[in-house]
């Protein structure tokens, strides 16, 4: 049997390495667009921007004589999915300039190409205006760092946070500019914006609130480069003020990538164009079929995930992980034995000397905001969903974030939640 993986990320390389931990034998392809082996991106915006240096190596997720000797992987960089034919069973891919099209047939197949970074109009005319996904990214953005850019970061998400927080532990000023009127209020909650947006206030960032970027400008007198790109100059906001800018980093989301799965029946969302699979990670056909054959995982995937009778797709490290080996092990067995995937979700982010971390899902009919009464600092933040503890955020208390973990995987009421969080605040 041919297992073919496409997408060499950790949902990827996770599902090669489960399908020999299952004791596959046989062909395992692994495809990568970019010309990386496979890495670890939540570094990317953490200790890698933070690193100097030589202490600042690139995040592999395994070592190549692993990946090759090892686990005996044909890994395949810089080859880009552009079409599946799932009744034949092939994929059609695209390497080389000028671009060469040719066909990998599978077996089994796993879709792991995860999501791409949203941009801003404009930026593609523009030198110094990034976006943090990839490696090449979080090299860009470090070099800017070390130069000691005059640094606009858009958007005060998760990485955006993140990317601030580098900035600042370097000494260097920088402005975050957010539309919303708190950092993460869309996704987490006001309560939750309002402490996050004091983190950032308590660590010098100047945080432009309820602000929209209006337009990007080059800098001025600049000479364009063989591309015809100029470095940029100044970043235009929505109220008529303008910011100095020589580095630009956007964090305003990102999209699955499946443009190239358009017109091959595989089903895709309606709202963002994510693969529809059902619980075990099999991608459905447009018909509300399965498509045989044909799984998903990671960023990319929609799945119903039964812990909270939901339909879920999630960017984090720890599903994309699971994700990749429930695949890979139901794509090797038969229907009897597949697995259903479920989880808490969990991800978590450091800015600047604090640990935010997340477990369960954040919609809610009710949050409540819990301080620590000891005067040592932290804060929990708990999310009720009618009679049932769903969600919980912790912010500078690793200790307990996976003790509430374990409380809504059992389906804890939001009574034992709350009473759990007084005795250990």
């Amino acid at each position: 049997m041919k297992l073919v993986v496409i997408g060499a990320g950790l949902a990827g390389l996770r599902a090669c390495e489960a399908a020999r931990r299952a004791g596959h034998h046989g062909p395992l392809v692994l495809l990568g667009e970019e010309t990386h082996l496979p890495y670890d991106r939540p570094p990317l915006s953490k200790e890698f921007l933070a690193a100097e240096g030589a202490d600042a190596g690139d995040p592999l997720l395994r070592p190549a004589e692993m990946i090759y000797d090892e686990l005996d992987i044909d890994v395949r960089t810089g080859i880009r999915a552009v079409g599946l034919d799932a009744i034949e069973k092939t994929v059609a891919v695209e390497s080389g300039y000028p671009p060469q099209v040719d066909h990998i047939s599978y077996d089994e197949l796993v879709i792991a190409t995860g999501a791409a970074a949203r941009t801003l109009p404009g930026a593609e005319d523009l030198t110094g205006v990034l976006a943090l996904r990839t490696l090449d990214d979080a090299h860009a953005v470090r070099g800017g760092l070390e130069a000691g850019a005059n640094i606009i970061v858009v958007g005060a998400g998760f990485i955006g946070s993140e990317v601030a927080s580098a900035a600042r532990k370097r000494g260097l000023p920088v402005t975050i500019v957010e539309a919303l009127d708190a950092p993460l209020v869309r996704s987490l909650g006001g309560e939750v914006g309002a402490l996050c947006s004091r983190l950032h206030l308590e660590n010098g960032a100047d945080l432009r609130l309820g602000v929209g970027v209006a337009a990007l400008t080059p800098l001025v007198g600049s000479v364009p480069d063989d591309a015809g790109r100029r470095p940029v100059g100044t970043v235009e906001l929505s109220d008529g003020s303008s910011l100095a800018a020589d580095l630009v980093v956007v964090g305003v989301g990102a999209a699955p990538s499946t443009a190239w799965l358009r017109g091959s029946g595989v089903k895709l969302h309606d709202r963002d164009g994510g693969i529809v699979c059902d619980g075990t990670m099999g991608v459905l056909h447009e018909d509300g079929s399965r498509l045989e054959h044909v799984w998903a995982a990671g960023d990319v995937a929609h799945w119903d995930n039964p812990l909270f009778d939901r339909t879920m797709r999630l960017e984090h490290w720890t599903s994309a992980a699971e994700q990749g080996a429930t695949a890979a092990r139901n794509a090797l067995t038969t229907p009897d034995q597949w697995k259903q995937y479920t989880t808490v979700p969990y991800f978590w982010s450091d800015w600047y000397d604090t640990r935010l971390q997340f477990v369960g899902v954040p919609q809610a009919d009710e949050i409540l905001v819990q301080h620590r009464t000891d005067n040592k600092g932290g804060t929990v933040v708990l999310y009720r969903e009618e009679d049932r503890l769903v969600g919980t955020l912790t912010i500078g208390r690793p200790d307990l974030v996976m003790k509430y973990r374990r409380l809504i995987a059992q389906k804890a009421s939001w009574f034992d939640g709350v009473q759990f969080g007084a005795a250990a605040s």
